[in-house]
């Protein structure tokens, strides 16, 4: 808990204006919760007793300006920290979301979408209560405590003492449901997480879902998360529940201690009537913030751990570093030298050297798993050789910054990407939009012609992955998105699986208009694709055992021979 308001009490200095005006309303219920307490003694001994009709029009004013005290003070505190707390959210959140976006493709690969959607939504709004209520909260009960102790000092040390001294009590069984609330929430928040996930995966995969009418099987796996979250709220609650009845039973008892003892007192003529009953009224209402806080106590273990969970996130690093030299002149050559790479003890490369010039088209071909989108993935800095170096226009790729290698690269992936904006936002993404650019570009990709027809053309908004576009099509958004870029190596991998022949045929004469201009390499198992390829890298088991063109591995190499029979048949 001193970590967590350690770590988020220093937001609170970029809103200076916004606090002060949450202190002040604090400081405002504190004064009239104590001034509650104090009206009560002119009640009963000046117009109960003394039947003091002065005092009897002044103190029905005084209890209005006492509640109304409070009433804004509340209001003010309220609003303001909500704001506070709003806003420190959303800049977690970003804060977040960026860093991730920052971390190795490794990352994203070992962890379910599901599970960062959870961190990024369900554990930020864990603490959003931190920010915007138990902060607060805990301020102005403190504050609150802190006025009525003092006034019941000031009203009986005597009686004071009583309740002071057993209250504290309360501190041992409340640390011991606090270490069981910690460890609830936890699991709380990690079930949470799997039900996310399981959300996610049922919405991404709903085709497949339908069409093997595997409805009732997918609800019996969410029924069992489902449940799992359940029981740990359960727990949550269970736990939180107990510490109300904890603190009215200690509670009970000092302030029966004290009515007992303070009855003495009065029956003695050592304490007025109106005192007591103002030092009762003060006691009873002291009872409540301190009960709260300790509400609040545990109620902050939720957010706890879930800050434990977020921290774990922003602790990490990426591995992948970029270097500080700008790549501002055009790629003209690729030298990957005696390169490895392996993916923990698999070992995808393994020795691998070729040369790449501007003006050619390569094609990578071989079985799957042989190693060559982990060649691409070293083109792109997904992730760094093992062993060995990658060097464009003979200096070492690592130099260069990642911004700068990235504008120099375009890369259409087998999984095409599709986001929920409009057709022209897409080609150019990351980039500002030019019509005229976006047209060219679609023209290349063979994709104008079906763009055109679209009742908003380039200004269509396409859904959320694609789903109102056919596969081809959205293939073609893609490859307009790399052309866009004007890019000096173009990585197409698998890029064309999708295509119907013709389709197909006008891309190869796109890409074969475009060849001089750039470093074109096509991954590929369609071997019509990447015929006319100047030369064709044949992988086996990570390494290139075959190189030249079709017309040379198809006479000469094994591999490439067994590749083509595979295909005719």
């Amino acid at each position: 808990m001193k970590k967590l308001l350690k770590q988020y009490l220093p937001y609170f200095k970029d809103y200076k204006r916004e606090f002060t005006f949450a202190i002040l309303g604090m400081l405002a219920v504190a004064a009239g919760t104590a001034g509650t307490a104090q009206i009560i003694k002119p009640i009963m001994d000046d117009i109960f007793i003394k039947k003091d009709q002065h005092m009897l029009l002044i103190v029905p004013f005084a209890l209005v300006f006492v509640f109304a005290l409070k009433g804004v003070g509340r209001y003010i505190q309220t609003y303001y920290t909500a704001h506070i707390g709003q806003d420190v959210i959303k800049k977690l959140r970003e804060r977040l979301l960026f860093h991730i976006t920052y971390l190795d493709i490794d990352f994203f690969r070992k962890r379910h979408s599901g599970e960062l959607l959870s961190r990024i939504t369900n554990d930020i709004s864990r603490i959003q209560g931190v920010v915007s209520n138990i902060i607060p909260e805990l301020i102005r009960e403190a504050l609150t405590t802190v006025a009525l102790a003092g006034y019941v000092i000031f009203q009986s040390p005597k009686l004071a003492f009583y309740f002071l001294v057993i209250m504290p009590l309360a501190i041992f069984p409340l640390s011991k449901l606090t270490k069981k609330m910690r460890r609830y929430s936890r699991l709380s928040q990690e079930s949470t997480a799997d039900l996310t996930e399981r959300l996610e995966e049922v919405f991404s995969n709903i085709e497949v879902i339908k069409s093997n009418s595997s409805q009732k099987f997918e609800q019996k796996r969410f029924v069992l998360d489902n449940m799992t979250v359940f029981k740990y709220i359960m727990k949550q609650t269970k736990v939180n529940a107990l510490t109300s009845p904890v603190m009215e039973l200690l509670g009970a008892l000092a302030i029966g201690v004290v009515v007992y003892v303070g009855g003495m007192e009065v029956i003695n003529g050592n304490m007025t009537v109106g005192s007591f009953f103002s030092f009762s009224a003060a006691l009873f209402m002291l009872y409540d913030p301190m009960r709260r806080l300790s509400g609040l106590y545990n109620r902050a273990q939720d957010a706890v751990t879930a800050n434990e969970r977020i921290m774990e996130l922003f602790n990490l690093t990426p591995s992948i570093q970029g270097g500080e030299t700008v790549l501002k002149e055009a790629v003209h050559s690729i030298s990957i030298q005696n390169v490895y790479l392996s993916y923990g003890k698999h070992e995808a490369l393994k020795n691998v050297s070729l040369k790449l010039k501007k003006g050619n088209f390569y094609a990578l071909v071989g079985d799957s798993g042989a190693g060559k989108s982990s060649l691409v993935n070293l083109l792109v800095r997904f992730y760094d050789p093992t062993n060995g170096q990658i060097l464009i226009n003979n200096q070492n790729i690592n130099s260069f910054t990642l911004e700068s290698l990235h504008d120099k690269i375009a890369y259409v992936t087998q999984h095409i990407m599709i986001f929920n904006d409009t057709i022209a936002a897409n080609i150019a993404y990351g980039k500002e939009v030019d019509e005229t650019r976006v047209i060219e570009a679609l023209k290349k990709a063979h994709a104008y012609d079906f763009v055109s027809k679209l009742s908003n053309g380039i200004n269509t908004v396409l859904a959320q992955r694609g789903s109102n576009l056919s596969g081809g099509q959205k293939q073609r958004i893609a490859l307009a998105r790399a052309l866009y870029k004007n890019p000096d190596v173009l990585i197409l991998d698998e890029a064309t699986s999708a295509l119907d022949n013709i389709s197909e045929k006008k891309i190869k004469d796109a890409i074969a208009e475009l060849k001089n201009e750039m470093i074109t390499i096509a991954v590929a198992h369609r071997l019509s694709s990447i015929q006319n390829a100047d030369t064709i890298f044949y992988f086996q088991s990570g390494q290139i055992v075959c190189q030249g063109t079709h017309e040379e591995l198809g006479s000469s190499c094994e591999g490439y021979q067994r590749l083509i029979s595979s295909l005719k048949k």
